[in-house]
């Protein structure tokens, strides 16, 4: 969430940060005028008590009786103030940063680079879903009649490829070689910690999920809830990842805290009905590999940086053609002050898809969460936070499928994956 502070001293910019996100400004003056009330009932009941502890050193018993009935009042008052002036503040984005573009959707969000060569095929190159038919290695006919649309069965070496992809991620975030290398691409004193593997929950309760801003009004659309448990399954492992520190004080010299998390998440997409309807692109239970930082404020944004060129790394490595975009500030998510995607080649499409995705959130989760910083002065403040995508399985998958499969069919594996897999392409004998 914003800082109260802020929003009552900046109500002008706050209204034109969150209005370039698609928010209602008139939000900010609705804040404003319950926290007014807010304030002012908090002053009143403070002179009540500070009367009534009078009242009773006097002893004046009847006048104490009242003003304690009082005090019972403006309580209820104050409380029921303060939970409108909270649902208020919960629907307010986090502020887009001065470098992101300004923009209504998806279509002016900015391309900063591109890498790699789009392959030529001297034959018509095939989806995914027709090469994994092909190769008995995905079958969503079966998965639809087993568990409805949107799922699907990945199959022989299709899947030792997903845990092929996930041995070489976590080997390289645990290199402090590689990891170093790439930090110095961010500047030379750069941290080069190393990432801690996970294998989080893929279970929330409820008000963690609300104070990880992913569950706020109009988000639940978009999750499954498990109610005689009264758990939600995550649509990510940063959603787990996010609260490991909640209620802690980290102390200065720890940080960077960087994690690595595999799980599998689950979307309802309810919002792209009929859309990306075919194969594996768009499902609702997938895997993913997702990285998690808590850092100091000051070095956020050479974070996020970081993690983007973690991603281009993955994806240099194994040789596919993609593109870096800064996304929009109508185009982002409510919590995040700057998003970058990577978007990868994928020749049955015959365009780019979006295959990762870096989110700093500077302190906004961290509001919710109450994860702070202890300063070597002793004072402390609230962290800051990002995450970004190491590998989302199945669009990755198809993009090593399109990219690498050949003309009988078969698909070669890219080389920094062989040594995990003890083959060099998928065929129909595998």
């Amino acid at each position: 969430m914003l800082d109260i502070n802020f929003i009552r001293n900046n109500p002008d910019a706050v209204r034109e940060g969150i209005s370039f996100k698609k928010a209602d400004p008139r939000l900010v003056d609705d804040f404003l005028s319950f926290d007014k009330s807010w304030r002012e009932l908090v002053n009143e009941t403070d002179n009540l008590r500070s009367e009534q502890n009078k009242a009773g050193k006097n002893r004046e018993i009847e006048k104490a009786k009242e003003l304690k009935e009082q005090i019972r009042r403006n309580e209820e008052r104050l409380k029921n103030v303060e939970e409108e002036r909270e649902k208020i503040l919960r629907l307010l984005p986090n502020l887009p940063m001065a470098d992101v573009p300004a923009g209504k959707d998806e279509s002016e969000n900015q391309v900063i680079r591109k890498w790699g060569e789009i392959p030529k095929f001297d034959f018509e190159p095939k989806d995914h879903l027709d090469l994994g038919e092909a190769l008995d290695v995905i079958d969503v006919k079966t998965a639809s009649e087993v568990s409805g649309s949107r799922f699907n069965y990945l199959k022989g070496g299709l899947a030792m490829l997903e845990f092929a992809i996930v041995q070489y991620v976590f080997s390289v975030l645990t290199n402090k070689e590689i990891v170093k290398k790439i930090a110095q691409k961010i500047s030379p004193d750069f941290p080069d910690k190393v990432f801690t593997p996970v294998v989080p929950p893929v279970m929330i309760k409820p008000e963690i999920y609300v104070k990880m801003a992913r569950l706020d009004p109009g988000q639940e659309e978009e999750r499954f809830h498990l109610p005689n448990d009264n758990l939600y399954l995550v649509g990510s492992a940063e959603h787990t990842l996010g609260p490991i520190h909640m209620d802690k004080i980290i102390p200065e010299a720890d940080l960077p805290l960087r994690y690595v998390g595999f799980s599998t998440a689950f979307r309802r997409e309810a919002g792209s009905y009929g859309k990306d309807t075919r194969g594996i692109l768009r499902v609702h239970q997938f895997d993913k590999i997702e990285m998690e930082s808590f850092c100091l404020p000051e070095l956020s944004v050479k974070e996020q940086d970081f993690f983007v060129a973690i991603q281009e790394y993955l994806l240099q490595e194994l040789k596919l053609p993609y593109q870096a975009v800064a996304v929009c500030a109508g185009d982002m998510g409510g919590p995040d002050a700057r998003q970058i995607d990577i978007e990868t080649w994928m020749p049955g499409q015959n365009r780019y898809r979006e295959t990762h995705t870096a989110d700093l959130m500077t302190d906004y989760q961290a509001r919710r969460l109450n994860t702070k910083i202890r300063r070597t002065d002793n004072s402390t403040e609230f962290i800051h936070m990002n995450d970004g995508t190491a590998f989302a399985i199945g669009r990755i998958l198809i993009a090593i499928m399109e990219n690498y499969q050949q003309k009988d069919g078969s698909i070669l594996m890219p080389e920094v994956l062989q040594k995990y897999l003890g083959f060099e392409k998928i065929s129909k004998s595998l």
